[in-house]
């Protein structure tokens, strides 16, 4: 069997770890819901291609210990006519079953009409019954013979049971029937389409998808349209019971639909598709998630249909359904990989995220002020939790960098400067690697506002618990430490896990850093984590440093996440602590899901952190080092120039500004309360566009303008507004 798949093309994508030796067994057309023999040597499936005489939905078979596998192995194992659906192998591996409409009438039904309100449709055939046929498509057996629809059947791994799919209650129902068709049994009650089921290996439980309309509107609908054989599949989750109906547990809460599931080999997961993620139209993907409804992980990344995922009986290989390599524009084929399970130790753990965040946003830490007990007992956490993974010091025999800095408590007056004594919590992998790639954040915030960095007016005194701003950062550092220290991989590069501080008084703890690397580590990429948190409803993502090598703009979206909207920003300089590095010649990846309303204020806390989220861009910054680590990373120079990185201020508008490389003008994401844009009538969402005489076409821009105001200035001020410029008199 090796040797057959041998001669077959592969086609490999490295973000989609699971699968290897992905190989495409069909070549053209529509070929969906492909099921493996009993013996795992031959397929089922479901295909339409007038090329080879399938006009209408016709079950066929393909051998797969065939040399080299195209259309031409396909076996038509159906009648070809009418229509049909949902073909699974019988115990004995020498008949299928499958429904179809084919005794009704030989022609094709037709497809639902296209609505005025475009809404999706799947045709529910009133005609579809279930037969039993040989392998040489002779019907040997009519399982249903009841009005209304039957469809949708599977086979119990112990032979005992067929579950399908029925009408015959009024609604869309699940029933179980003996493997000879006798001692039928409704297995679900609930209004909605039950449909799509699929027994775990051990013949013990079911899971399947479902539609529970719930309000008055909804049940209507569904109802209307059921009336005309017909439902709307875009609300479906993902449930499971034991096979006689008890137990009956709903794993997804996602949205949107979920459906073709199927169960891992363990019996302790669920592969299935979604587009629960998509923001932006048709997509979807694979993924898995553990039966407690915990641990939802993307499998697939490539193109924007994978569904209908199966195991062999094995549990070596999977086949699904995708429209990757297709040669025509939405085609649908066939393809088997190698299944590759994932280690345990790579799995991004939201339970570990909840518990940093939780602990360094928390009211004990008083803020995490550089230099204060708030701060020194977060570095303690930090440093305890590298000694846990076993990772060892960069310099000497401690994980802390320390450091001296001043700061003004008022910079306009030169005595109201005083000394900070801070520590960054540096942690090394050593993969006796030549290149290193160092992952940092910053894990200091405000404390009490004693620094006057809060853009909240009088709120010194209050505990300014930063949990976006940068608990959640550091979160995500310590769990890709604890990721790459205690997975079974070990990979091309070393690693430095850099917890900064001193970052809100200017980059101070990055800035030591970065000039005090070791000699011998020549480093090869520097990821910054801050603030990401707090994604938006419209998953967008801003990653920083692009232009930083040339190979980051296409692996930036190769292992994008499915649905999110990445904003770019070319720029190798920004107010954070890869600007540290990129000023030593370092490429970098800064990655910030956005300013909001809580920023720098006492109210930025954990109960508004997105973990979802958090636990997605933890795994995505995986992928991306994984990445990195295989792939030359030459450094470029980009736009701004040192001089730009750092510019004085005597001012400050007080707008949190967008860091995306929008070029036609300064997002604002939020404006502080009682500053001078608040004041002038300047609001969240305006895209500021000059200040006086100085344009502003982004951030970068918008630093160079404010360089040049003085306190005291009266200036006119333009944004956009909802498309039109407005212009207000702003006073600095």
């Amino acid at each position: 069997m090796k040797l057959s798949f041998l001669s077959i093309s592969t086609l490999l994508f490295s973000q989609e770890t699971n699968l290897k030796n992905i190989t495409k067994l069909t070549f053209g057309g529509d070929n969906a819901e492909a099921y493996f023999s009993p013996d795992g040597k031959k397929l089922t499936m479901q295909v339409t291609n007038p090329e080879i005489g399938a006009h209408c939905d016709q079950i066929y078979l393909l051998d797969l210990f065939n040399q080299n596998i195209g259309t031409k192995d396909l076996k038509l194992v159906s009648t070809g006519n009418g229509r049909t659906t949902c073909s699974f192998f019988m115990p004995d591996g020498k008949h299928i079953l499958y429904g179809s409409t084919h005794e009704a009438d030989k022609a094709c039904p037709p497809k639902p009409a296209p609505r005025a309100d475009g809404k999706y449709l799947w045709p529910i055939y009133a005609e579809f019954d279930i037969y039993v046929a040989d392998l040489n498509g002779k019907i040997v057996k009519k399982l249903t013979d009841s009005p209304g629809y039957d469809a949708e059947a599977v086979v119990s791994p112990d032979g005992k049971y067929i579950v399908f799919t029925s009408t015959r209650s009024g609604d869309l129902e699940l029933w179980r029937m003996d493997i000879d068709g006798k001692n039928l049994k409704q297995l679900t009650f609930g209004l909605g389409y039950d449909g799509g089921a699929f027994f775990s290996h051990d013949s013990k439980k079911l899971v399947f998808r479902s539609s529970r309309p719930t309000s008055e509107k909804d049940i209507t609908e569904y109802k209307e349209l059921l009336a005309q054989n017909l439902v709307a599949p875009t609300n479906m989750e993902i449930y499971t019971m034991n096979i006689d109906g008890t137990d009956l547990k709903q794993i997804t809460n996602l949205g949107k639909a979920n459906w073709s599931p199927y169960f891992h080999p363990s019996d302790k997961k669920i592969l299935f598709s979604s587009n629960h993620h998509s923001t932006r139209g048709y997509d979807f993907q694979i993924y898995s998630i553990d039966i407690d409804g915990k641990n939802l992980r993307q499998i697939t990344y490539e193109s924007e249909f994978n569904a209908f995922p199966m195991f062999s009986p094995d549990g070596k290989k999977l086949v699904f359904a995708s429209n990757r390599n297709g040669d025509k524009p939405h085609e649908t084929n066939v393809f088997i990989a190698d299944w590759i399970d994932t280690d345990l130790n790579e799995t991004v753990s939201e339970t570990n995220l909840k518990r940093t965040v939780t602990y360094l946003a928390s009211d004990e830490l008083q803020g995490r002020l550089t230099g204060s007990d708030g701060a020194k007992k977060a570095s303690n956490f930090i440093s305890n939790e590298f000694k846990k993974m076993k990772l060892k010091p960069l310099y000497g025999k401690d994980f802390k960098q320390n450091f001296e800095y001043s700061v003004k408590l008022n910079p306009h007056e030169e005595s109201s400067s005083v000394k900070v004594k801070g520590n960054n919590v540096v942690g090394f992998l050593d993969n006796k690697a030549e290149k290193t790639i160092v992952i940092g954040a910053h894990y200091d915030h405000l404390g009490m506002n004693e620094h006057n960095n809060s853009t909240l007016m009088n709120s010194k005194g209050q505990i300014h618990n930063g949990a976006d701003d940068n608990a959640s950062g550091v979160s995500a550092v310590l769990e890709l430490a604890r990721m790459f220290s205690q997975n079974k991989t070990k990979e091309k590069v070393n690693y430095i896990f850099a917890l900064f501080a001193g970052e809100e008084d200017g980059l101070m703890g990055s800035k030591f850093m970065a000039e005090n690397l070791p000699k011998n580590q020549k480093i090869k990429t520097m990821i910054n984590l801050d603030m990401i948190g707090r994604l938006n409803k419209d998953k967008a993502l801003t990653i920083g440093g692009i232009g930083t090598s040339p190979t980051f703009g296409e692996m930036v979206k190769q292992y994008k996440p499915a649905g999110y909207n990445l904003a770019i920003d070319s720029s190798g300089v920004g107010p954070s602590d890869h600007t540290s590095f990129y000023l030593k010649d370092i490429p970098v990846l800064f990655l910030f899901t956005g300013t909001h309303n809580d920023y720098h204020k006492p109210s930025d806390d954990t109960e508004k952190i997105n973990f979802d989220a958090l636990r997605t861009i933890t795994g995505y910054v995986f992928n991306l080092a994984n990445a990195i680590s295989e792939t030359e990373i030459p450094f470029t120079k980009t736009k701004m120039s040192q001089s730009k990185a750092v510019p004085k201020y005597k001012v400050t508008l007080g707008v949190m500004p967008s860091y995306a490389d929008t070029k036609d003008g300064l997002h604002i994401d939020g404006v502080s309360e009682n500053r001078p844009a608040a004041n002038a009538g300047i609001k969240a969402g305006d895209i500021l566009t000059k200040i006086g005489s100085c344009e502003v076409k982004e951030v970068y821009s918008y630093m160079d303008c404010l360089s040049k105001i003085n306190s005291g200035d009266e200036l006119p001020v333009t944004v956009l507004r909802e498309g039109k410029p407005i212009t207000v008199m702003v006073k600095f």
